[in-house]
C-alpha cells in the first residue's frame, strides 16, 4: 500500500484512515487562521491605542492582511491545478507560520501591515484550495458533512478568537496573539505533509499575466473603497475602480478559449453556482461589517473593557460551530436555497436588532441578537458551500474552490474598508452605520439564495 505522501486522491474520496488523518491537517490549518482573524479584530482597538493611531487608520492592520489573500486567491487556486493541491497547501502553511513569527516583533503600523501582508499571502495559498481538498477527501454523497464538519470548526475558532484573545491581553501584550499561531503552524504543516494526497495535475501551462491583471484588478477594488474610508478626494477611488475595470477587460480578452480560466467565469454560466456566489459575497460582506465594527461599539460606545468584549462577541460564533454540522447534515437532503434564505434573513434581523441597541443594554439585550445573527449565520454557510461546490465540474474543483474563497474574502474585505467609510462619515455614529449596512447586505443574500429556487433544480 503506498504512504499517503505518495497516494494519488481516489475519484471519490480517500480510504477512511487517510480521510481522517487528512482532514484533520485541514481543520488544523482552517483552525489557525480563522482564529488569527478573531483575534484581531478583538484586539484592533487595543493595536490602534498602542501604535498611536486612529480607528480608520488602524482597520489597515485588517487590510494588509485581507488585500494580498485578494490578490494571489484566485492565482493560487490557478496554480494548484497545474502544480497540485498538496503542494500549494504545504507551501501556505509555511509562509503564515514565518509572517505570524515576524508580525509578534512588529513594533510600528506600517511593520505590522507588512508582516500581515506576508501572513495574507500564506492565508491565501492555503484558502485557495482548501473546499478543493475538501472534495478530494470525501466522497460526494458525504461532502455535505465534510464542509458542515469545515464550518464548525470555523465557528469554533471564531468563537475561542475573542474570549482567549481577551485573556492574553489581560496578561501580556498584543504581540503574543500572533506569537500563539506558531506552534500551531508548525504542527499544521507536520499533518499535512504525512496525509493529504496528491491530486491529478493539469497540462497548461500557468499564466502570469492573467495572475497579475486578476491581483490588480481584486486589490483596486478594495482600494477604491479604502480611500473613501481614509477620507480621500473622490476621484481617486473612481480612477482606482477605473482601472481595475481595465484590468478585468484585458483579462477576459486575454483569457478568451482557455480551458481552465483564472477569473472562472465559465462556471457563472451554471445558475446555481452563480447565485451561491452572489450569497456568499453579500452575507460575509454583513459579517464582515459586523465583526469590525462590533469591538468598537462594545469598548468606545458602550464603555465595556477588552476583556468584556471578547466574551459579549462569544455567542455569533459559537452558535455558527454548533449548527454547522447540522445544517451540513440537512444540506444532504433539502434544499440548500431554502435553508440558506432562511439563516440570511435571520442575520439581516439580528443586525437590524443589534443596530438598533438601546443606550445602555445589559448583557442578555446584546447576547440574544449576536445569537440571532449567528444562527443564522451558521444555519446558512455549509449548505451555501456544498451547492458552491457541488454545482461544478470535479476537474474545476480548483477554479471553484478559488471562487468561493474569492467570494468570502472579497466580502470580509469590502466589509472592513466600508467600517472604515462609516467611521470616516460619522465618528460618533460609525458603528450603527456599519450595522445597518449590514442588515441591508444580509437581506440581498437571502434574496440571492432563494432565487437558486427557480433554477428548477434542487440548490
Amino acid at each position: 500500500m503506498p504512504s499517503p505522501q505518495n497516494t494519488t486522491a481516489l475519484p471519490d474520496g480517500l480510504p477512511t484512515a487517510q480521510r481522517m488523518a487528512a482532514m484533520a491537517a485541514v481543520l488544523v490549518a482552517v483552525s489557525m487562521g480563522n482564529f488569527d482573524i478573531a483575534i484581531v479584530n478583538t484586539a484592533l482597538p487595543q493595536i490602534a491605542r498602542d501604535l498611536g493611531t486612529d480607528a480608520a487608520r488602524s482597520v489597515w492592520v485588517v487590510s494588509a492582511y485581507q488585500l494580498p489573500i485578494v490578490a494571489t486567491l484566485l492565482p493560487f487556486a490557478a496554480l494548484s491545478e497545474i502544480i497540485g493541491h498538496r503542494r500549494v497547501y504545504l507551501w501556505g502553511l509555511a509562509l503564515f507560520t514565518l509572517a505570524s513569527l515576524l508580525c509578534g516583533f512588529a513594533e510600528t503600523l506600517p511593520a505590522l501591515a507588512a508582516a500581515r501582508a506576508l501572513q495574507g499571502l500564506g492565508s491565501a495559498a492555503v484558502v485557495s484550495v482548501n473546499l478543493a481538498m475538501i472534495r478530494v477527501i470525501y466522497p460526494t454523497k458525504l461532502l455535505g458533512r465534510g464542509v458542515g464538519l469545515n464550518a464548525m470548526v470555523v465557528g469554533f475558532s471564531y468563537t475561542a478568537g475573542p474570549s482567549l484573545a481577551s485573556l492574553i491581553l489581560s496578561v501580556a501584550s498584543w504581540h503574543w496573539l500572533f506569537w500563539i499561531n506558531v506552534p500551531f503552524g508548525l504542527l499544521a504543516f507536520m499533518l499535512a505533509a504525512r496525509s493529504l494526497p496528491h491530486t491529478h495535475q493539469a497540462t497548461h501551462r500557468f499564466d502570469s499575466v492573467a495572475a497579475g491583471l486578476t491581483g490588480a484588478m481584486f486589490v483596486l477594488l478594495i482600494l477604491g473603497i479604502d480611500s473613501i474610508g481614509a477620507g480621500e478626494m473622490l476621484w481617486l477611488a473612481v480612477a482606482e475602480w477605473g482601472v481595475a475595470a481595465l484590468c478585468l477587460a484585458l483579462l477576459l480578452y486575454r483569457q478568451r478559449g482557455h480551458p481552465a480560466p483564472m477569473l472562472a467565469l465559465d462556471l457563472f454560466r451554471l445558475p446555481v453556482f452563480a447565485l451561491s456566489a452572489v450569497t456568499s459575497f453579500c452575507a460575509f460582506t454583513a459579517q464582515g461589517l459586523a465583526f469590525v465594527s462590533l469591538p468598537f461599539l462594545f469598548q468606545n460606545a458602550l464603555g465595556r473593557s477588552q476583556v468584556e468584549t471578547g466574551f459579549l462577541l462569544t455567542p455569533w460564533p459559537a452558535i455558527v460551530a454548533i449548527l454547522a454540522p447540522i445544517s451540513g447534515r440537512l444540506a444532504d437532503r433539502y434544499s440548500t436555497g431554502l435553508l440558506g434564505g432562511i439563516g440570511l434573513a435571520s442575520l439581516g434581523y439580528g443586525m437590524a436588532m443589534l443596530a438598533s441597541l438601546p443606550p445602555d443594554p445589559d448583557v442578555f439585550d446584546i447576547t440574544w441578537r449576536l445569537l440571532l445573527c449567528g444562527g443564522g449565520f451558521g444555519f446558512f454557510q455549509a449548505p451555501n458551500l456544498k451547492a458552491l461546490m457541488g454545482s461544478a465540474p470535479a476537474r474545476r474543483s480548483g477554479g471553484a474552490s478559488g471562487i468561493v474563497s474569492i467570494a468570502r474574502v472579497m466580502g470580509q474585505a469590502s466589509g472592513a474598508a466600508l467600517v472604515a467609510v462609516c467611521f470616516h462619515t460619522s465618528p460618533a455614529h460609525g458603528t450603527t452605520y456599519a450595522l445597518w449596512l449590514g442588515c441591508l447586505f444580509a437581506s440581498a443574500a437571502a434574496l440571492s439564495s432563494l432565487l437558486r429556487l427557480t433554477t428548477g433544480r434542487v440548490a
